[in-house]
């Protein structure tokens, strides 16, 4: 029997994930566009609100977790090399780390700027402006602005969710919930700008505190759940919210052969793919053969797309990392 050819550091998607990264890339080239449109128009009816300013940086920082997406895409492809022996999936958690430290520094300043204003007192204000020849008080159009580009990031953010999960992707996840998470965005600019126009001159810089507070917990969720994979914490869910079930069904099938005593591996993150060392404790005199060692790696591969590469390592008892279940 022909055996495949053993790699390690370098994953070929399968034709469903193929398309499922073909709709992700399209996706974000969608929402660079929208982000293009949303902040050339904010821009043009910013005035002098916290609230409107807020909401404009933060369609500016919208634009780095798609870019971060796109440039992990290419990079990851790039096959393994004695360099890089591993590959270089970790572009995607490179990509991921980027975003979010961008988020959370923003978000520091925002709250701080919006801060000082409510402490201050300041009053801002909202002039007017011509329009065809008419007087318009720019708040109308500044309301008018939010409400028209609230709504399509969250629509463009669930779909972007699903695709997020098949793909194993936590940069394209990030972007997802924070485009979710925009139509908040949206509604306390409106607020802050209301606001101004009835009097009530803080409302605009607590709808700014509220835009930069969202701000800061997206970069913050997303700095630990980076840092965490780049230390090679145990792999988890795309979300972050539970071990993955990889390594679980991995020690199952292991534990499964008739030369296994017990069985229990390490699994970190690469990105889109995980790296696995699987430890197997061979039952007494049944010593595996290269052969059975091969056939058990291969079968582990077969059981998730994102299993390939992988050790089986025979070893005389388990490591005290990994699940002692038995």
């Amino acid at each position: 029997m022909t055996r495949p050819p053993v790699r390690f550091g370098r994953t070929e998607l399968p034709e469903r994930q193929r398309e499922v990264l073909r709709r992700a890339i399209r996706l974000e080239w969608i929402t660079i566009g929208f982000l293009v449109v949303s902040v050339t128009l904010v821009g043009l009816v910013l005035g002098n609100s916290q609230a409107m300013k807020a909401a404009w940086i933060e369609d500016l920082l919208s634009f780095l977790p798609p870019i971060a997406f796109l440039i992990a895409v290419r990079v990851s492809r790039v096959l393994p090399s004695a360099k890089h022996p591993y590959g270089q999936h970790r572009a995607v958690a490179i990509g991921h780390l980027v975003a979010a430290v961008a988020l959370t520094t923003m978000g520091t300043y925002l709250i701080v700027d919006s801060a000082i204003g409510l402490i201050l007192l300041e009053h801002p204000t909202i002039g007017t402006v011509e329009v065809f020849g008419l007087t318009v008080w720019l708040g109308w159009l500044m309301i008018g602005v939010m409400a028209a580009i609230a709504l399509p990031p969250v629509f463009i953010g669930r779909a972007k969710m699903r695709l997020a999960e098949e793909l194993h992707d936590k940069v394209l996840y990030a972007d997802a919930d924070m485009n979710k998470a925009d139509w908040m965005t949206a509604v306390g600019s409106i607020v802050g700008v209301t606001g101004i126009g009835l009097g009530i001159w803080w409302l605009d810089g607590a709808a700014a505190v509220f835009i930069a507070a969202s701000i800061l917990w997206d970069g913050l969720r997303n700095l630990g759940g980076a840092v965490t994979d780049l230390m090679d914490a145990r792999a988890t869910t795309f979300d972050d919210r539970a071990p993955h079930p990889v390594a679980v069904a991995v020690d199952d099938y292991l534990r499964s052969l008739p030369w296994v005593e017990n069985a229990g591996s390490r699994v970190r993150d690469e990105g889109h793919v995980f790296h696995i060392e699987a430890f197997v404790v061979p039952r007494r005199g049944r010593t595996p053969s290269l052969d059975a060692l091969e056939d058990a790696r291969q079968a582990c591969i077969d059981l998730d797309w994102k299993v390939q590469d992988i050790v089986v390592v025979p070893v005389r008892e388990l490591p005290e990392v990994v699940d002692h279940r038995g």
